[in-house]
């Protein structure tokens, strides 16, 4: 198996994680408002497995909560959309250089990669040669029977601790931020949340 492990930039909207999943299962980067749909679906058909605990908001404000394109996906997001597609979604930490896998627990046979940088998500593919198009991007790989995919495994280990050595990532807990609509300098996401809650501002800068 020839190529290398890229990563595929997707827009900074807020929707990153449902494109970056619907770049690796589908070559599809404009997925977003569909997959929100089959999550807010999922959720409102299993008020019982979806409960208050478990969502940290009721089952109804929740759907409601992830169908604005505003809202950000996380971990409860990825493993719904990992059953959705019958296959594992790996989420490699930059950070930590730490994987998170998710549907292993249902043994697919196939998973995808993304990347994560503390606020972000990216796709990532194994293209041929540096610089290849999109088009020849592989982004399904076969899980072997040791539940590793192979080789492909170590190459994109290494290409994360890659990023990481470029420090590609946001510490989230020390970040600074410039409020984009009242330009206020915050400190970590705690401080962005906060004075988010309080103005209504969600459009952030990151700057050093």
């Amino acid at each position: 198996m020839e190529g290398i492990i890229v990563r595929r930039v997707i827009p900074s909207d807020n929707s990153c994680l449902f494109n970056a999943v619907g770049y690796v299962m589908d070559h599809d980067k404009q997925k977003a408002p569909e997959l929100r749909q089959v999550i807010a679906a999922t959720v409102a058909s299993d008020p019982e497995k979806y409960s208050e605990a478990f969502l940290g908001k009721t089952n109804e404000e929740y759907c409601a909560w992830i169908l604005n394109s505003e809202k950000w996906g996380g971990a409860i997001e990825l493993s719904i959309l990992a059953e959705h597609y019958g296959r594992e979604i790996a989420a490699y930490d930059i950070q930590t250089a730490r994987c998170y896998l998710y549907g292993q627990e249902m043994k697919y046979s196939e998973r995808v990669m993304l990347i994560y940088d503390g606020l972000h998500y990216d796709a990532l593919a194994m293209s041929p040669f540096e610089g290849a198009p999109e088009e020849f991007d592989q982004t399904i790989f076969t899980v072997q029977t040791d539940r590793t995919v192979g080789p492909v495994e170590a190459i994109t280990l290494n290409f994360v601790k890659e990023q990481q050595r470029k420090r590609r990532f946001t510490d989230t807990a020390n970040f600074t931020l410039r409020c984009g609509v009242c330009q206020i300098g915050v400190k970590g996401q705690k401080e962005a949340v906060e004075h988010a809650q309080a103005t209504g501002h969600v459009n952030f800068q990151e700057y050093r």
